[in-house]
């Protein structure tokens, strides 16, 4: 067993144009000073960060490693969200998924599509430079649309596009693979791997591909209703990223999983600053730290209530009593009776 690194925390949330927010300087120093010792860096984000120059120039990864040494935390990972989201879109929102791409790039799918996979690519150099092993990203969707099963869905239909999603993030991963570093799918509704199925069904594609692993997030598998402990359970080999995020699922006559369209505050499920939620997290470290996971806590606030600042300052310090510092030795130590191979056949009458 080891024990668990962190806490960190995702900086896409708390990027702004404002002060400390809008230099990776100034939101170093205001994580670390409220506890944190790690940040995950949203690679979109120019006010904080430079992917392309990461990727070409180990000046440049050396500056941003500087920073952060400085400010007392270090870089967990990079994310490449909204660029792995633009891999795969259902036309259906093209419109929608324009605004995560440049301008110059908007209506135009097919040059989109390229310059994210191109993003993906300059994500594998920026990590290797980085020193990285972990790397978070979404999968895109091309099925979504159809996840209710009405109308009846042609034979084939998911299937064709598992195939698709596949051959497109094969050359990603082979990439990653050269760089060292897993690629780590954060399982998200909305996404093609939104559950356990869908990412089994899609790792089967790409041939078990040991750099396509998951970044675990209980969050969305509450607003889901899926057994999020057990889940660890069933993927733990697979898990090299965490999101410590919590949510809540409040069933009523009027709502349930998919919560008739409200907004945030008022769905039956919606995610919650660490501690005002259902998650079981004391359960998930045990989860984790029993079954060897060596990565970093990372925060992602998300919270339809509560003021950001005020839950990254709660944050860190939840996710900090949550690390379970591992023991050196087993609790019955102090019983030990010292018996040798002899001992133990007598014990068992074997003469």
């Amino acid at each position: 067993m080891k024990t668990i690194k962190g806490p960190a925390i995702f900086l896409a949330q708390f990027a702004g144009d404002a002060a400390p927010f809008n230099s990776l300087e100034g939101i170093a120093r205001w994580a670390a000073g409220l506890g944190f010792k790690g940040v995950q860096i949203p690679s979109w984000d120019r006010r904080l960060f430079d992917l392309e120059k990461a990727a070409t120039s180990a000046a440049y990864c050396d500056e941003v490693k500087g920073v952060l040494a400085d400010a007392g935390v270090a870089l967990t990972e990079l994310s490449t969200h909204l660029q792995g989201q633009l891999v795969a879109v259902h036309p259906a929102y093209d419109a929608m998924f324009d605004g995560f791409a440049p301008p110059e790039l908007r209506g135009r799918p097919e040059a989109r599509q390229a310059w994210a996979v191109e993003q993906l690519m300059l994500g594998a150099k920026a990590s290797a430079n980085l020193g990285l092993t972990a790397h978070a990203t979404f999968s895109g969707s091309l099925a979504w649309p159809f996840l209710y099963p009405w109308p009846q869905r042609p034979p084939g239909l998911i299937e064709t596009a598992f195939d698709e999603l596949a051959r497109r993030w094969r050359p990603i991963l082979d990439a990653f693979d050269e760089a060292g570093c897993d690629l780590c799918y954060e399982v998200h509704p909305g996404e093609d791997l939104f559950d356990g199925t869908t990412f089994a069904m899609f790792l089967d594609r790409v041939g078990g591909h040991r750099r396509c692993n998951i970044l675990y997030d209980p969050s969305h598998f509450v607003l889901q209703q899926l057994d999020y402990l057990s889940y660890i359970d069933v993927f733990h080999d697979r898990i090299r990223m965490v999101h410590v995020k919590d949510a809540e699922f409040n069933p009523s006559a009027y709502q349930g999983v998919y919560s008739g369209y409200a907004s945030w505050p008022e769905r039956a499920g919606r995610f919650r600053s660490l501690g005002d939620g259902q998650v079981d997290f004391g359960g998930i470290f045990s989860k984790l730290t029993q079954y060897g996971f060596d990565g970093w806590a990372v925060l992602e606030w998300e919270c339809c209530l509560k003021h950001p600042e005020q839950g990254a300052a709660e944050g860190a310090r939840f996710i900090n009593d949550h690390i379970i510092r591992v023991t050196d030795r087993a609790f019955d130590d102090f019983a030990e009776a010292g018996t040798d191979l002899a001992a133990n056949r007598r014990i068992l009458g074997l003469g």
